[in-house]
């Protein structure tokens, strides 16, 4: 089975887990160690910043 690749580049990860606050976890333990509340948290946040993104070319 082919393994999936993400949607997020790594920085964005790494800059959106900074930014919640939970990177010094992925640091230690890897993406597999964060919480799944930080997960959906960070979901939600890059949604937030796509829409902006959008909003914004759109005007």
């Amino acid at each position: 089975m082919a393994k999936k690749r993400g949607i997020m580049s790594e920085h964005l990860k790494e800059e959106i887990a900074k930014e919640l606050g939970f990177y010094d976890v992925v640091e230690r333990e890897g993406w597999g160690g964060i919480k799944a509340r930080d997960a959906g948290n960070m979901v939600k946040r890059a949604i937030e910043m796509a829409e902006r993104g959008v909003a914004q070319k759109n005007k």
